[in-house]
């Protein structure tokens, strides 16, 4: 950050009075500009019929990892819910109609100052389409997931996360809800060719 967004004065990186890290601060007007996290919602949107479940998923059309798969996610907007969030990138990107269920993954990403959150959601019809930010929406089941395909660590750990709890589903069990910090950073593109 160079300008103040209320002034337009330059502004310097210092720790505030009563503050414990550096933030941008105004030399003319004495604003305060924090700079928090960014929250990503999105949604696990699952259809089960005749005992055969699949998961439906985005291949992206943007960048970051323009081509790779996702689940629908994305940043959420001032004046949203986590969960109305969740609902709106589901239809965005893939053009789908979901019953939200629980939150389900908590995911900190913190090398890139990111919070990713999925909620468990059920297809209502199979009239799904991609959106302007997907190449392609299709279904799949757990042995149909393009693994070494998938766009990010969090889109990774939480379809592990929703397979490994329908495998205790069967036995009884029921969806957790799971929060992890990830660290591992995310593969590029030169190391899946």
């Amino acid at each position: 950050m160079k300008f103040c967004s209320e002034c337009a004065s330059p502004v310097s990186l210092k720790i505030p009075a009563g503050d414990n890290r550096p933030r941008y601060v105004c030399d003319s007007c004495a604003a305060i500009h924090y700079q928090n996290p960014k929250m990503v919602l999105g949604t696990v949107p699952v259809w089960e019929q005749d005992g055969e479940l699949k998961v439906l998923l985005c291949k992206r059309a943007i960048e970051p990892r323009y081509g790779y798969w996702t689940l629908p996610a994305g940043f959420m907007e001032n004046d949203e819910t986590t969960g109305e969030a969740a609902l709106r990138e589901t239809r965005e990107e893939a053009g789908a109609n979901v019953t939200l269920g629980k939150l389900y993954t908590l995911l900190n990403v913190a090398r890139v100052h990111q919070v990713h959150m999925f909620y468990l959601a059920t297809l209502q019809d199979l009239d799904f389409a991609p959106g302007e930010e997907s190449l392609d929406v299709q279904m799949f089941s757990e042995s149909e997931i393009p693994w070494e395909d998938l766009a990010f660590p969090t889109i990774q750990t939480t379809l592990e996360l929703f397979f490994a709890d329908r495998v205790k589903i069967r036995e009884g069990g029921d969806y957790g809800f799971h929060t992890q910090d990830l660290t591992r950073p995310m593969r590029s593109d030169a190391d899946t060719k």
